[in-house]
């Protein structure tokens, strides 16, 4: 099958990397210039309009305004070839997400929302969670006719249904649940380090009896090693943490311990830490240093 694929970023190109290594014809675009060796088996196209040339497209862009500006703003998806999927795995808002659903069923193409689980590691060894959600016709593309494309990218897909937000509020929601789950690896770090005990010791006890979670496991390491080398970097977390906020506030809900995480890692980018892991936030937690960064996202483009 012929794929097109948008964004080969760290992890985009294990993703389309592992596309191509299953036998699919791969046509990539990069906002910047790469190099053909880094993506042996995937063909470099000069335009993202080449790659909605093609039976689906994958796009892996890291924001909102970033597909805006490549997809919408270039009008690819009025100019992309008939019978096509467009499968958007970016982590996006709510509100986009029903945008691209109506902008796609306007053109007659295919739109399935499916943002992925897991890190560029594990993008690239082919074991991604995939939330995979869209109109009736589009999931049954998802999970029957694309389900060899995605089968090369995921440990499982995930239907969650027709409505294609539902993927990206699970997805918002998995993210707010992980930095709720450092947050309190930090606190706890807080107690039982004011006592002695050793934070290495603590996190063993805790897997080896209540929280034996990936989720621990990973975050516990990093936390224990004071390691923030970037799996997921804080200023994308940031950002996600604000589009969860907005999709509760369009529920006419807060969530407090939602704008606390999302305070820590404001804290962390506003302090030039946008480019590490975003279990950076554990050390502003530890620290108890309040110096909220603006909350809006505008933290962000200090980076």
């Amino acid at each position: 099958m012929q794929i097109g694929f948008i964004g080969l970023g760290s992890m985009g190109t294990g993703m389309a990397l592992n596309l191509a290594k299953a036998g699919h014809d791969v046509r990539a675009w990069n906002r910047s210039k790469l190099d053909p060796d880094r993506v042996p088996g995937v063909t470099l196209v000069e335009s993202a309009a080449e790659a909605f040339q093609a039976d689906a497209v994958f796009t892996m862009l890291s924001d909102d305004p970033a597909i805006r500006e490549v997809i919408l703003d270039a009008g690819l998806v009025k100019g992309a070839s008939p019978g096509l999927t467009h499968v958007v795995t970016s982590t996006i808002s709510v509100a986009f997400a029903r945008e691209l659903a109506a902008l796609h069923e306007a053109a007659g193409i295919g739109y399935v929302s499916a943002p992925v689980l897991g890190r560029p590691n594990v993008a690239a060894s082919g074991q991604l969670n995939i939330l995979a959600a869209g109109k009736a016709d589009a999931v049954a593309v998802a999970v029957a006719a694309i389900e060899p494309i995605l089968a090369p990218l995921s440990k499982k897909v995930w239907n969650l249904g027709e409505d294609p937000a539902r993927a990206n509020t699970a997805k918002l929601a998995c993210n707010m649940m992980i930095a709720m789950a450092i947050e309190a690896m930090a606190e706890a770090v807080v107690l039982t380090e004011g006592v002695g005990l050793e934070r290495a010791d603590f996190f063993e006890l805790i897997l080896g009896t209540l929280f034996s979670g990936r989720a621990y496991e990973s975050y516990s390491a990093q936390i224990t090693d004071r390691s923030f080398e970037p799996g997921f970097k804080a200023r994308l977390a940031l950002k996600d943490m604000r589009l969860a906020s907005e999709a509760g506030k369009d529920l006419g809900r807060t969530l407090p311990m939602l704008e606390t995480v999302r305070e820590r890692l404001g804290q962390a980018v506003g302090e030039g830490h946008g480019e590490k892991d975003w279990s950076i936030m554990s050390e502003i937690a530890v620290r108890g240093e309040r110096n909220p960064a603006p909350s809006d996202g505008t933290s962000e483009k200090k980076q």
